[in-house]
Parts: structure tokens; C-alpha cells; sequence
């Protein structure tokens, strides 16, 4: 293994190996200091990005962070790596794939093309050397559009996530969250709750509720509930109506482990799902949720940099053709994102890397309640996530979710962004808003309307 020096104003800087340029050249994180891998000083880490911007791009098909032979993760990385794709900026180095990123041959045709051949590593490494601006002037170029019963990802729209979740996951509750999140053009990604229990049979009867509501409204969109890849291929099995397979992963084998699955698991799931045959526009059923730290947390990193872990989980994505992908950005805690700083570069860099590898990313824009973090902070990630081109965000009553105890996004939040950006919801999903009059023709442009619509209302009345 090769070590890589570099000096600057006179000192020497000497990194033993490309996983020690890399975690050294990471924006500075709580996380990364916890795990001891992070530089020493803003000299060594301007060292180390200076050293990273010289590497080229296929040393990373030559020295793999995490070994070959012991971790799923990277064979599945190594092995799928398309030389073809990669051809177009195989002699780059880091920083002339910057360069070239910037730049107009960079359009989305060009990034579409290109994202079989990038790895994980390759894209972290290169936004390590990046600032906020370059974050988002590159991912805005990029579009994943996915498809199951609406088309989500389409350049000059924002979808979102209704979350409705209910301490005792009672059904009364979660109902009016629904209705309140549909009011506002909330749900187009997925209607997705987090049960607050595991058994199988709950999840079963969750998943009936969703299905009843999807189906009598006629919403062009799809239901999930977060469990356990294993309870929903057991919900399958019992016929149960289940629209999306969840499953949270990360970037390690390890990590993986921590969440008892595998890839082998995470295939039955997308077979399980596929043989429900419900999707009206397409197939694209897996939603995955990741969030810098998860490796370090399980002590499952080896010793990589947290937000090189994380690029990673977007190549087990990426095998299974999600519907939908989301940072948790916030939610670990200030033990790995210590401040509302922090979290904005942790949630650009994210969205960042998942585009240009091809996932279809969205963004949990949160925060827990004792990390050096407010709502301030949120709107400036929220902000410029919409003007990067996110596929999707949260939407939950209040942006304070009873359930799970942190903060994120509302409804009024995702209206806010669309209003302020111009974006608007899935087109089949904004044509159901316009014939429920939850929408409402004005001027050319659609905006919410003021009382409960009429046609929404008998909706309601013929479902009691």
C-alpha cells in the first residue's frame, strides 16, 4: 500500500494510505473525531486535500478502502464497476474531475451516462475537495426518476414523504395526519409510517389502513410502513397489501450485519416485492434510508471516514433500483454531526454523491433535540437541497415527530420550498390535488386552497 505526501508552506505531510487521505481531507466532523480518524489541524487537512486533488480516479479501482475479500460492500463495488461508463474521465485525477463536473460538458445526459462507472469513492473523494456551491451546481444537473404509481424525480418538481406517524401507532391519529398532510400536497413520494411496534401482525394491519386510504381517494401514490426487510417478506406472505419494501442500510458488511441483513436478504426482499405486481407506472419498489455514522456507531467504519461509509451504502442501493433513497441527515446525533453546520455540508455532500452515482435521493432535513442545531438551520439545508434538486423531503405535522422524538420538516415547509423555488409535486399526483380541489388554479399557477375543497370533503364523507 502506497503512502502519499504532500507539502505545504514548507512541512511535509506524509498519509500511509489512500483511507487516511481520504478520512484526513473530510470537512471537519464529530464523528470522524470520535473515531480518531479526522485531520489534526486545518493544515493537515488542507494537506490532504491538496494531496487527494493529485490521486487518480482509477487508484481507487487499485486500492480498495475496505478489503475485497472481506467485505460484501466493496466486492459488489468492484464488481460491478462498468469500465465503459468510466472511460470518459478514466485519466482524470480528483481534481480535474472537479473541474470537469463544473464544467458544461458535465450536462445530464453526460452525468447519466457516466454514473455505472463512478464508485462510491470516487464521488466522495471528489466532494471532499468541493465547496457548498459546487455541491449544488453539480447535483442540479443531475435527474433519477423513478416510478412505481406516480413519476417522482422530474426536473422542476419536489416530492415528499407524508409521515404520519402516532406514538401508538393508532389508527384514529395516523388517519389525521394523512388528511392533513394531503391538504397541504403532501405525500407524491410515499405515505410512510414508522410503527412504533414489530410484530408482524400490526405492520400486517397498518399496511391494510394505507392500502384502504390509497385506494378509495384514487391517490396516484404508494404506502409503506419502515419495518424490517424480514417483516415485510412475512407480510407478503400472509397477503398482505404491501406497496414498498424498507430497509435502512449502510456502507460496511459489518454495518449491514448490525441490521441483520446481507445483500443476499435485501434480494429476496426485492423479489418478494416485485411478485406483488403492484405498481401502476413502473417498478421501482425498494426505499432505503441511510445517515453518515450508522458504520462508526456499529464499530463496523474500519477505520473510513463517515461520510466515505455513506457514499458507499448508495452502491447497495443502487443494485436494487429503489423508488426512493433518503439521508437521515440529523437524526444519529451531534456525536457525528455536532452542528447545524455540519449537518448542511453532511446533507449537500449526500445528495451530492447518491446523483452521481444514479440513486434517486431525497433528504430528512432534521435534527435531534441535543445536537447544536435549530429550525434556522434546517430552512438554510431545506433551501438549498430544493435549489440542488432533491427528489424528495419529509413532510410531518408540526415538523416535530411525536413518534421517533426529533425534529425534521413540515408540510408547511414543503409548500413553502415549492412556492419560493417554482417546484410542484409528481404531475399524476398534482393532477389528483387539482380534480380533489386541494389545488386550485390562480394566475397561471397552482396554489393551496383556503377551506376544507368540496370534492375532498365528499371523499371524506363517503369513506365514514
Amino acid at each position: 500500500m502506497a503512502a502519499y505526501t504532500h507539502s505545504v508552506g514548507g512541512t511535509q505531510w506524509r498519509f500511509d494510505s489512500l483511507r487516511e487521505v481520504m478520512a484526513k481531507a473530510s470537512p471537519a466532523r464529530s464523528g470522524d473525531f470520535l473515531a480518531e480518524v479526522a485531520a489534526g489541524s486545518d493544515a493537515e487537512r488542507v494537506a490532504a486535500q491538496m494531496c487527494l486533488a493529485q490521486i487518480p480516479l482509477k487508484r481507487f479501482l487499485e486500492e480498495a478502502l475496505i478489503p475485497y475479500e472481506t467485505d460484501e460492500v466493496t466486492r459488489l463495488i468492484i464488481d460491478s464497476h462498468d469500465a465503459e461508463a468510466f472511460a470518459p474521465v478514466s485519466h482524470l485525477t480528483i481534481g480535474d474531475f472537479r473541474n470537469w463536473l463544473l464544467g458544461d460538458d458535465a450536462d445530464e445526459a453526460a452525468l447519466n451516462a457516466l454514473a455505472p462507472g463512478l464508485t462510491p469513492e470516487m464521488v466522495a473523494a471528489v466532494s471532499k475537495i468541493m465547496r457548498v456551491q459546487d455541491l449544488i451546481l453539480v447535483a442540479q444537473k443531475v435527474r433519477v426518476v423513478t416510478r412505481f404509481r406516480n413519476t417522482i424525480g422530474l426536473r422542476g418538481r419536489m416530492s415528499t414523504r407524508l409521515q404520519p406517524n402516532h406514538p401508538t401507532d393508532e389508527a384514529a391519529g395516523i388517519a389525521a395526519s394523512i388528511v392533513d398532510g394531503l391538504l397541504y400536497g403532501n405525500g407524491d413520494a410515499v405515505i410512510g409510517i414508522n410503527p412504533a411496534t414489530d410484530s408482524t401482525s400490526g405492520i400486517c394491519e397498518l399496511l391494510k389502513m394505507l392500502d384502504a386510504v390509497i385506494s378509495r381517494y384514487e391517490i396516484p401514490t404508494q404506502g409503506c410502513i419502515l419495518t424490517h426487510v424480514t417483516t415485510s417478506i412475512e407480510a407478503i406472505n400472509r397477503g398482505a397489501p404491501l406497496d414498498l419494501v424498507f430497509q435502512s442500510i449502510a456502507g460496511t458488511e459489518a454495518a449491514n450485519s448490525s441490521f441483520g441483513i446481507n445483500l443476499a436478504l435485501l434480494q429476496e426482499g426485492y423479489e418478494a416485492g416485485l411478485s406483488q405486481k403492484r405498481g401502476t407506472l413502473g417498478d421501482n419498489l425498494m426505499y432505503f434510508e441511510t445517515g453518515q455514522g450508522s458504520a462508526l456507531s456499529a464499530n463496523a467504519h474500519h477505520g473510513v471516514d463517515q461520510q466515505t461509509c455513506e457514499a458507499r451504502a448508495y452502491a447497495v442501493a443502487r443494485k436494487f433500483k429503489p423508488l426512493l433513497v433518503n439521508t437521515v441527515v440529523g437524526f444519529i446525533g451531534p456525536e457525528y454531526l455536532y452542528n447545524g453546520k455540519q449537518i448542511i455540508r453532511a446533507g449537500l455532500e449526500d445528495h451530492f454523491c447518491a446523483k452521481l452515482l444514479g440513486v434517486p435521493m431525497g433528504c430528512d432535513i432534521c435534527y435531534t433535540n441535543h445536537a447544536e442545531a435549530d429550525q434556522d438551520d434546517m430552512d438554510v439545508l431545506l433551501t438549498l437541497l430544493g435549489t440542488a434538486g432533491i427528489n424528495f423531503i419529509m413532510g410531518i405535522p408540526g415538523s416535530d415527530d411525536v413518534m421517533l422524538n426529533y425534529q425534521t420538516t413540515s408540510f408547511h415547509d414543503a409548500l413553502y420550498l415549492r412556492q419560493s423555488l417554482g417546484l410542484r409535486p409528481a404531475p399524476e399526483f398534482e393532477e389528483w390535488l387539482a380534480k380533489m380541489e386541494i389545488l386550485r388554479q390562480d394566475g397561471g399557477r397552482l396554489q393551496m386552497g383556503s377551506q376544507l375543497p368540496p370534492a375532498f370533503r365528499q371523499a371524506l364523507e363517503r369513506m365514514t
